[in-house]
């Protein structure tokens, strides 16, 4: 059906609470969202010029994904089981099995440990490096690396050449369904033990060391021109293009803080990509 079609029969049997489970209309609708969110048709966020942030949520895309939750059952998946796909047994909702990559998709998946659970688009060029796991509703785009130990949370959207590093971790988001999710854009590097959360957005070729946090109340204090970057009622987080962020540490100014000499962490714009930093930050296509 059309993606209007399909949205509004989601959002039908969305509304129809607990009744919907064993409605096999409500499982193919779900199954073709699913399908569509597994080749990257559909997206519970995409770039969009229009608004104000450059992305729009697709809010009927994540009822649809909670929906799938509602119409499953829990069920042991393994390699003999109809609804498993994995050597591996689990015990999950059988609307969830692991993703089952082939050849053809150009999709590289270390042995080690690794998942992605369906209803997640990984793209042609990926390479995802042992134990690593990719939620529902995510969109990886071509060429990433998805390093050891890394999350890619429900319907995080990460972009072309986005290498995220060991240990990184980029927030998901189902509840509530109009929030954005983290959204990593192109050419991006995410350095190890790194953690995004809570609708950040950080833009094409930025850079965030290794260790550093953010979230929606992390104000990030810019050491090139003095001012601070916030999220607003209104928007997320936002990383400019080409920013190269640190961990850092600022000063306790008043209270006990001060009297005991404490600091509280932030992190740092400290610079913006320059040769240098290019040299340091080239990917190898021999790997992908």
């Amino acid at each position: 059906m059309t993606t209007e079609n399909l949205e509004s029969t989601i959002e039908h049997w969305f509304a129809q609470g607990p009744t919907a489970i064993g409605s096999q209309d409500a499982l193919a609708a779900f199954l073709e969202l699913r399908a569509g969110l597994e080749t990257g048709l559909l997206r519970s966020a995409q770039p969009d010029p229009d608004a104000p942030t450059g992305w729009r949520v697709n809010p009927w895309v994540k009822r649809g994904i909670l929906l799938g939750f509602r119409l499953g059952a829990l069920v042991e998946m393994n390699g003999n089981h109809p609804a498993g796909n994995s050597i591996l047994s689990f015990v999950d909702k059988d609307t969830y099995p692991a993703r089952r990559f082939t050849p053809a998709e150009s999709v590289r998946v270390v042995p080690g440990g690794s998942s992605v659970r369906a209803g997640a688009h990984v793209a042609p060029g990926v390479v995802i490096m042992p134990p690593a796991y990719i939620n529902v509703g995510a969109f990886v785009d071509a060429g990433t690396m998805v390093d050891s130990h890394a999350l890619v949370g429900s319907c995080a959207q990460i972009g072309k050449r986005v290498h995220l590093s060991a240990a990184a971790q980029i927030g998901g988001v189902l509840e509530p369904v109009n929030a954005s999710p983290v959204i990593i854009e192109d050419d991006v590097l995410v350095g190890g033990n790194t953690g995004v959360y809570e609708g950040t957005i950080v833009r094409s070729r930025a850079v965030l060391a290794a260790g550093t946090i953010l979230t929606r109340g992390t104000p990030v204090y810019d050491a090139t021109t003095g001012g601070i970057l916030r999220a607003t009622a209104d928007t997320p987080l936002i990383i400019p293009s080409g920013a190269v962020i640190v961990p850092g540490s600022r000063a306790i100014t008043h209270g006990f803080g001060k009297d005991l000499g404490l600091s509280v962490y932030t992190p740092i714009l400290v610079k913006y990509r320059d040769d240098k930093t290019e040299l340091s930050l080239a990917l190898e296509d021999l790997l992908r």
